[in-house]
């Protein structure tokens, strides 16, 4: 059984909320005896142009400045989206990020500018042998995971899983989730310009009457996706095993490394922070909670947002949190120790 911490709190003050992250932070760190390397990134999720929902910059203003005054350097850290948007490549994430208030610290995205910069990472589960991780989380061994729990198409909820396996993993590793290996063309939008071909490493593009993906060259890098001009190459959603793939990538985000997660149940909405359009929250406010298992955390906020609204909101998420059980990465079961609001 693992221990996540709680702290209710239903207002929409970030100012406090920025306090009372930083509360169980301290929490998390006194009851494991947590001990901080020189440099710690902070994994969080900036939000796309448009969207109104994500939690702002100043939540972290605490955490950074605890980080900082205990001799530690922080950063933000981040990949790029497999999806053509405002955070597609990483001079237009960075720019996305600073229009969002993220500028107290450097910004890291990790797998280069247009998302193809990776280690793989072996772990051998069952429908993934090596995860393809955005290269530059690789130099470090800590990071604080700080997430927004709200909902997913097709994950059910994004969490402290979710920002592992996507957030962690370099478009290809995205791509390998969300479908198979290859990305497709749309025929109708494909000019034939050539500038996949010139951009693929592995000769697996060709152009005819429209460009061609050879399936058996394609490694599933996705650079192609984010170079397309006409936005004609594109991943298939909702591949087979997106559950399970899913938290196979999250172990292998996790794999050697030593995490503290922090979650937001606030701004509870239908969508992903990924949606670029504003929404509306389908859920009242609960609070944040914290601790060193991911599929705990995850498990405490489900059951506590079903709770309080009498719902089964994002209940197909279970698939992932159960095959991640399954694998190793923690427990479903977990006790949920409150704290008194600060």
């Amino acid at each position: 059984m693992s221990k996540v911490f709680f702290i209710k709190n239903s207002e929409s003050d970030y100012e406090k909320l920025g306090k009372e992250a930083l509360e169980l932070l301290k929490t998390v760190v006194s009851e494991t005896g947590h001990k901080f390397e020189k440099e710690v990134p902070i994994k969080v999720h900036f939000g796309e142009k448009g969207n109104k929902t994500f939690i702002p910059a100043k939540c972290y203003d605490e955490t950074i400045n605890y980080l900082k005054e205990n001799g530690v350097d922080p950063s933000y850290i981040e990949t790029n989206v497999l999806y053509r948007g405002s955070r597609t490549t990483t001079d237009l994430h960075i720019a996305t990020a600073k229009a969002h208030g993220f500028t107290q610290i450097p910004i890291i995205i990790a797998d280069g500018d247009i998302g193809t910069d990776y280690d793989e990472v072996e772990i051998n589960k069952e429908y993934v042998s090596k995860c393809k991780i955005g290269k530059g989380y690789g130099k470090y061994k800590q990071f604080i995971v700080m997430s927004h729990f709200k909902g997913h198409a097709e994950a059910g909820f994004g969490g402290a899983l979710k920002q592992l396996a996507m957030g962690f993993a370099a478009r290809g590793g995205k791509l390998e989730q969300h479908s198979g290996i290859s990305p497709q063309v749309d025929a109708e939008r494909c000019i034939t310009c050539g500038i996949c071909v010139n951009k693929c490493n592995f000769n697996a593009i060709e152009t005819s009457d429209v460009a061609v993906i050879d399936e058996n060259k394609c490694i599933g890098c996705a650079g192609c996706i984010a170079v397309c001009p006409q936005g004609a190459i594109e991943n298939t959603w909702g591949g087979s095993h997106f559950f399970e793939k899913l938290s196979e990538y999250a172990y292998g985000a996790a794999k050697d490394k030593d995490i503290i997660y922090i979650t937001f149940v606030h701004n509870i909405t239908k969508e992903c922070d990924c949606a670029g359009t504003a929404m509306k929250p389908i859920a009242a406010n609960i609070g944040i909670l914290a601790g060193k298992d991911p599929v705990a955390l995850d498990t405490a906020c489900l059951d506590l947002i079903q709770k309080n609204s009498g719902q089964k909101l994002f209940e197909k998420g279970r698939n992932s949190l159960s095959h991640a059980e399954k694998i190793g990465l923690g427990t479903t079961n977990y006790e949920l120790i409150e704290i008194n609001n600060i």
